[in-house]
C-alpha cells in the first residue's frame, strides 16, 4: 500500500508540476515576457516545484531527513542520472557549451550549503542568506541575458526551443492556460501529501531512515522532469539545454528549496549528510568541470561511468 502511495504521489507531482510549467511558459510567452527570462525563473522553478513541496511539506511534518534527503538525491541523480541516461545512448556535444559562469555559480552555491549544513539545523537566517544569493544570481543571470538579446537577436530562437521542450504554446487560449496551471498548483501539494505520507510508511516497515528514502525513492522520483527534459535536449542535440538544465535544478534546488524551506523548520541535518552525502554531491558537481572546461565530449563512455556510479551509491545506501 506504502509502494501505492509513493507512486501514486509521484505520478501526480510529475503531472501537475508538467502543467504549471506549460501553462507558465505559455503565458510567459504570451504576454511577451523575453523567453530567456522564462527559462531561468519559471522552467526553473517548474521543474523544482515536486522538490519544493515535498521539502515544505516534509518540515511541517517533522521530517527533515525526507527534505533535505531529496535536495541533496536530487542534485547527485541530476548529474549521474539525468546526464548519464541520455549520454548513454546520445553523445553531447559540450565542447561549444558557454556555462562557465553559471557552473561557477553552482559551485559557490554548493560550498556556502555545506557549510550552512555544518552550522545547521536550517532555521529561517539559513533560508535568508540562500535566497539572497538565488536573487544575486538571478539578478545576474538577467543582466547577461540583456547582454546576449543586445548583441545578438536570440529570443526568437529561445522561445521556438523552450516552446517544443515544455510542449507549450504562446497563442494558447487563457482558459486552457489557467486550467492547466490551476491544476498544478492543487495537484502539486496533493500529491507531495501522499508521497511523504507512503515514503515514510515505507521508511518505517523496512526500517530504513528517512534520509535514506528521501535520497532515493524520493529524489530519483522527483529528479524525473529534468531527466525528460535532458533526455528531449540531446534527441535534439541540444547539449547547451541539457547541461543547463542540470546547473540551473541544482541551484535552484540548494538556494530556492531549502530556502524556503527553512522559513518551516528548524530543519535538522543528521551526520550521514555531514560525514558522505553533501561530499558525494559536491564530487558529482565537481565532475561536471571537465565539459565545462575542458570541453570533452559527454559520450557513450561517460555516460556509462555515471551511471555505474549513481547505481553503486543507490547500493551502499540500501545496505
Amino acid at each position: 500500500m506504502d509502494i501505492l502511495l509513493v507512486l501514486a504521489g509521484l505520478v501526480i507531482l510529475l503531472v501537475a508540476g508538467d502543467f504549471l510549467v506549460k501553462g507558465a511558459v505559455s503565458l510567459s510567452l504570451r504576454l511577451g515576457i523575453p523567453a530567456l527570462i522564462v527559462s531561468f525563473t519559471i522552467v526553473g522553478f517548474g521543474t523544482s516545484a515536486p522538490e519544493l513541496l515535498i521539502a515544505i511539506q516534509s518540515a511541517l511534518e517533522g521530517v527533515p531527513g525526507i527534505a533535505l534527503g531529496n535536495v541533496v538525491g536530487s542534485n547527485i541523480a541530476n548529474v549521474l542520472l539525468v546526464l548519464g541516461v541520455p549520454a548513454l545512448f546520445f553523445t553531447l556535444d559540450t565542447r561549444r557549451c558557454d556555462t562557465k559562469r553559471t557552473y561557477i555559480q553552482m559551485i559557490a552555491a554548493s560550498l556556502v550549503f555545506i557549510a550552512l549544513a555544518f552550522l545547521g539545523p536550517f532555521h529561517i537566517w539559513h533560508g535568508i542568506i540562500l535566497l539572497a544569493l538565488l536573487a544575486a544570481m538571478l539578478g545576474d543571470a538577467f543582466h547577461s541575458a540583456r547582454k546576449a538579446r543586445r548583441s545578438v537577436n536570440i529570443d526568437n530562437a529561445t522561445s521556438e526551443e523552450l516552446s517544443e521542450l515544455e510542449d507549450a504554446d504562446p497563442n494558447m487560449p487563457i482558459w486552457k492556460v489557467s486550467s492547466y496551471m490551476i491544476a498544478g498548483i492543487i495537484g502539486l501539494p496533493f500529491g507531495a501529501d501522499i508521497l511523504i505520507e507512503g515514503a515514510l510508511g515505507i521508511a518505517h516497515d523496512k526500517g530504513i531512515s528517512e534520509e535514506v528514502v528521501g535520497l532515493t525513492i524520493v529524489a530519483i522520483g522527483t529528479s524525473l522532469p529534468e531527466l525528460a527534459t535532458t533526455v528531449v535536449a540531446a534527441l535534439r542535440r541540444q547539449a547547451d539545454v541539457a547541461l543547463g538544465n542540470v546547473i540551473g535544478s541544482n541551484m535552484f534546488n540548494l538556494l530556492a528549496i531549502m530556502g524556503i524551506a527553512s522559513f518551516f523548520g528548524p530543519l535538522e541535518v543528521a551526520p550521514r549528510f555531514l560525514n558522505s552525502d553533501l561530499w558525494i554531491m559536491l564530487a558529482s558537481s565537481l565532475a561536471l568541470a571537465l565539459f565545462v572546461f575542458f570541453r570533452l565530449q559527454l559520450s557513450r563512455i561517460w555516460g556509462f561511468i555515471y551511471l555505474t556510479a549513481y547505481v553503486v551509491y543507490i547500493l551502499a545506501m540500501l545496505n
